[in-house]
C-alpha cells in the first residue's frame, strides 16, 4: 500500500511590493488582478489544487483586507473533504511582537497555528508568481531523494543569474553550494548540470523560483539553531547547506516569470493575448480557479474591431479598436475609443441609467479616447476626448490621479481623469 504524504502549503504573501506600487497602495500583491478576472494568488491555490494539496494558508501582512474577502468568497470545500484555504494573517503575540520579518520569519512565526495539524513535509509557495507545475510531483521527489529540504530550480542565462539566489548541483541532483544575486565575474564558478536543449540556449545556471519543501523536523532544527535568521534564500538556505544538510534540487524548464515590476506584470499579462501564450489559460486539466461572478456575457458594438484580445465577463464596450488588451470585468469603453498594449482592471459594480450620464460620476473609459502602454486599475472616471500614450521616453513620476514607471502609464484606481487630458 502506497504510503500517504502528510503536506500543508504555506503560500508566502509577500511585502508591501513598492515595486508593484500604485497597484499594492490599496491591496496586497497576491490580490493584484491579472488576466481580466482572476487575483495572482489564485495561480499558486489552484496549482495545489490540481496537484491534490488541500490544505492551504495564505500568510499576509500588507492591505490584506481585499485578498481576504477574495479568499473567503472563493475557495469553499464540501464536508467530506478535510481542505480548506486560510489566512494567516502578521500578529503582535507574547513573545513575539514583530511583523514578519522576511520569508523564513513569516514562516517560523506561523508554526504555532499549525500544531494541530497532522503533516510531515511543509511545501512553501510566493504568491505572486505566474506559473503551472504539478507540485505533487515535486513533493514525491522530495521524498523519494531522502531529501531534508528541496528547491525548485529553473535553468537561466549569465544575463538573468545575477537577479536569483543560484545553486551549484551535483550530477545526482544535491545542491553543493547556494549564493543570493552573483555577481556577473562569479558566475564561472557556479556552472551546473543541465541537459541538451537548456545548455543550448545558454542556460547553464541553476536558479532558486522560491518554492520549497521542508521536512517539518528539518525546518524546525533551523529555526532553533538559527534564531535570528528572517529570510530563506539569504540565510536559511546557504546554512542548511553548510551544515551538511541534504538539500536537493527540483528541475523545471516550463514557462515561470516572478511578477515583481509593474514591467514584468505588464509584459505578462499581455502575453495572455498573444496566438500562442506561454502561460496557457486554456488547459481542460489545469483550470485557474477565482470567484464566480455569475456576470452577464460581454457586449460589443457593431463597430468594435477587436485584435489580439482577452475580454473579460460582464463588459460593455463600443470601443472602436481594442488591440493587444487584457480588459477586467465590467469594464465600460465609450464609443470611438482606441487602446492598444493596455490592461484595464475593469469594475466592481454596474452603475444607474441615471450616473452614466454625469461625467464626474460616469465609471469606465469615455468616447473618443486613445490609450497606448496603459494600466488602467478599478473603477476609474475617465471623461471624453482623453489621450495617455506611455512611451519608454517618459521620465518616471506621480500625480494625484496617476504614476509613470518604466513608460507605462498606471492610472490609480478610482482616478478621475477630466475631459481632453494628455498624457504623451
Amino acid at each position: 500500500m502506497e504510503k500517504l504524504i502528510k503536506v500543508v502549503c504555506l503560500i508566502l504573501g509577500g511585502g508591501a511590493g513598492s515595486r508593484l506600487y500604485p497597484l499594492t497602495s490599496i491591496r496586497s500583491k497576491p490580490a493584484v488582478p491579472i488576466a481580466g478576472k482572476y487575483r495572482l494568488i489564485d495561480i499558486p491555490i489552484s496549482n495545489c489544487l490540481h496537484s491534490g494539496i488541500k490544505r492551504i494558508f495564505v500568510l499576509t501582512q500588507y492591505n490584506s483586507a481585499s485578498l481576504n474577502q477574495h479568499i473567503k468568497n472563493t475557495y469553499h470545500f464540501d464536508h467530506f473533504t478535510y481542505g480548506f484555504v486560510d489566512i494567516i494573517a502578521a500578529e503582535q503575540r507574547p513573545g513575539s511582537e514583530k511583523w514578519f520579518q522576511g520569508t523564513s520569519d513569516a514562516v517560523k512565526q506561523t508554526l504555532p497555528h499549525l500544531q494541530d495539524h497532522d503533516f510531515d513535509y511543509i511545501l512553501i509557495l510566493s504568491g505572486d508568481q505566474l506559473y503551472q507545475m504539478d507540485l505533487r510531483e515535486f513533493v514525491n521527489m522530495h521524498v523519494e531523494s531522502n531529501a531534508e529540504i528541496s528547491i525548485a530550480t529553473l535553468p537561466v542565462n549569465k544575463n538573468d543569474a545575477p537577479g536569483f539566489g543560484i545553486m551549484k548541483v551535483d550530477d545526482n541532483g544535491i545542491i553543493q553550494k547556494f549564493i543570493e544575486k552573483p555577481k556577473a565575474d562569479e558566475l564561472v564558478n557556479w556552472v551546473s548540470p543541465v541537459d541538451e536543449a537548456q545548455a543550448a540556449l545558454g542556460n547553464i545556471y541553476l536558479a532558486s523560483m522560491g518554492i520549497y519543501v521542508f521536512n517539518r523536523t528539518t525546518l524546525n532544527r533551523l529555526f532553533d539553531e538559527n534564531p535570528h535568521f528572517t529570510d530563506f534564500g539569504k540565510e536559511i538556505i546557504p546554512a542548511a547547506i553548510k551544515q551538511g544538510t541534504k538539500v536537493a534540487g527540483y528541475p523545471y524548464t516550463g514557462y515561470w516569470t516572478d511578477i515583481g515590476t509593474i514591467r514584468s506584470f505588464f509584459e505578462a499579462n499581455l502575453d495572455l493575448a498573444e496566438i500562442i501564450p506561454k502561460f496557457n489559460l486554456f488547459d481542460n486539466n489545469k483550470l485557474i480557479y477565482t470567484r464566480a461572478r455569475m456576470l452577464p456575457p460581454s457586449k460589443f458594438s457593431h463597430d468594435t474591431v477587436l485584435k489580439g484580445s482577452v475580454i473579460s465577463e460582464g463588459c460593455i464596450i463600443n470601443a472602436s479598436i481594442i488591440e493587444r488588451c487584457i480588459i477586467g470585468n465590467r469594464a465600460r469603453i465609450g464609443e470611438g475609443t482606441v487602446m492598444k498594449n493596455c490592461i484595464d482592471f475593469g469594475n466592481d459594480f454596474y452603475q444607474s441609467v441615471a450616473d452614466l450620464v454625469v461625467e464626474d460620476k460616469f465609471i469606465g473609459i469615455g468616447k473618443n479616447c486613445h490609450f497606448e502602454n496603459c494600466i488602467i486599475d478599478k473603477d476609474v472616471r475617465i471623461g471624453d476626448n482623453v489621450v495617455i500614450v506611455g512611451s519608454t521616453e517618459m521620465e518616471d513620476t506621480e500625480t494625484e490621479t496617476f504614476c509613470i514607471k518604466d513608460g507605462i502609464v498606471i492610472i490609480k484606481k478610482g482616478a478621475y481623469i477630466k475631459t481632453g487630458t494628455r498624457v504623451v
